[in-house]
């Protein structure tokens, strides 16, 4: 198995397309606002930031910032727990959803916020941390 390439937050926004960086910046800044206490690991290898209760993507994270060539995901690890309350949520994996964000308008929408809010206090809530 290969050895993952963990990198920082400015490191994943050199390897960004740069008309989505001003989105993938908005979506941390909105997580952070969120949950102050986030901790925040970047894989470059999934060219992706997690943001969770602890750095264990699939169990304590719950979102990520996914940036693509035409798109930014904001993917919800525990997202088909939250997918009956939007109907912004792609996907039909058993736990991961997301959503395609395309502009820094669209990342500012309120359910977005809802929802960030909601997978926060899931994952607070599993591991007792309320």
């Amino acid at each position: 198995m290969a050895e993952t390439k963990f990198g920082s937050f400015d490191e994943l926004l050199e390897i960004t397309e740069p008309a989505l960086r001003p989105i993938v910046k908005q979506l941390r800044k909105l997580i952070l606002q969120i949950d102050p206490k986030a901790v925040e690991v970047v894989r470059l290898g999934d060219r992706a930031a997690t943001f969770g209760v602890g750095p264990k993507k699939m169990s304590e994270g719950y979102v990520y910032v996914l940036p693509h060539k035409s798109w930014v995901n904001l993917g919800f690890y525990k997202g088909a727990l939250l997918s009956s309350k939007s109907d912004l949520m792609e996907g039909t994996g058993k736990s991961l959803r997301h959503i395609k964000i395309r502009s820094l308008a669209d990342s500012k929408k309120a359910e977005i916020k809802t929802l960030i809010k909601l997978a926060v206090e899931e994952r607070k809530n599993h591991f007792n941390l309320s």
